[in-house]
């Protein structure tokens, strides 16, 4: 699987978005999505048979930095001091309920594209495992820091790393804060939580254009090929940076989603540069 050579990221129209909307405030947009999930459900139960543990949001997380990466690579970007740019990998971040606590969590998977359906499901176990341990890495170990300061100066010191890490496009070394820190799109389940539907929010300090929501999925009744047959259905709920995402865009990135889970095995085709 072959990606792209060349990608214009910064168009006239990307450049005058960035002076329309402001980040992740002004310049939100709203999808949705309903992903017919009967063939990547067959595909978890054959692996698991193989001994391969998989689970919806992995593969899931696994087709959407595919899709960033062969399909649609010119959404692998972020604002940058009023231009649009692209980014050097394709990152994803999943936002995760910790085992045994109330707590929650993110992990970025770097060069998600790259790697085996195994290797993310292997990654997520072991850290995972660390994150109930107290043992997070990265960005997300920020969170119990910003916590602990009063309010309001809670307020400003998130608004002041906020100006600098995104306005100013300057990283933050010691909190480890740049514009790759949560990679290159964000995606949660929120249908482990029984919930149906739901969107969840362009977090502004994190520079993700686009963040997708998980629903829970139900068997629904479909026509395909003039005919009514019962199908497992996930709602998608997405929430996407204007400046960054259209609509023509946001029907590719669906197309794509619905292409690899229909056909897993497909991500497990190596990438090759041209």
């Amino acid at each position: 699987m072959e990606k792209q050579e060349t990608v214009k990221y910064d168009t006239p129209w990307r450049r005058m978005a960035t002076a329309i909307y402001q980040s992740a405030r002004d310049g939100r947009t709203y999808g949705t999505y309903e992903m017919d999930v009967t063939s990547l459900l067959g595909y978890i139960q054959k692996q698991k048979k193989k001994g391969i543990h998989l689970t919806v949001t992995q593969i899931m997380a696994s087709a959407l930095g595919r899709a960033l990466s062969v399909d649609v690579p010119e959404l692998n970007a972020y604002v940058k001091r009023g231009r649009v740019v692209g980014r050097e990998s394709v990152d994803i971040f999943i936002a995760i309920s910790i085992p045994g606590s109330r707590d929650m969590t993110g992990l970025a998977f770097r060069n998600i594209d790259r790697k085996s359906l195994a290797d993310i499901s292997e990654e997520m176990t072991v850290r995972v495992e660390k994150s109930r341990k107290k043992q997070e890495e990265g960005v997300a170990k920020n969170k119990n820091v910003l916590a602990s300061i009063p309010w309001p100066f809670r307020n400003w010191v998130f608004n002041l790393i906020r100006f600098i890490s995104v306005d100013l496009s300057i990283p933050i070394g010691f909190m480890k804060i740049n514009a790759g820190s949560f990679g290159s799109a964000m995606i949660t389940n929120i249908g482990v939580f029984g919930l149906q539907f739901g969107f969840a929010a362009l977090l502004p300090a994190s520079n993700l254009p686009i963040v997708l929501a998980m629903g829970k999925a139900e068997k629904k009744p479909v026509v395909r090929n003039n005919k009514i047959v019962i199908r497992d259905i996930i709602p998608l709920g997405g929430v996407f940076d204007h400046r960054i995402v259209d609509g023509a865009q946001g029907g590719k990135l669906a197309s794509a989603l619905q292409k690899y889970v229909e056909n897993p095995a497909l991500l497990e085709i190596p990438i090759t540069d041209n």
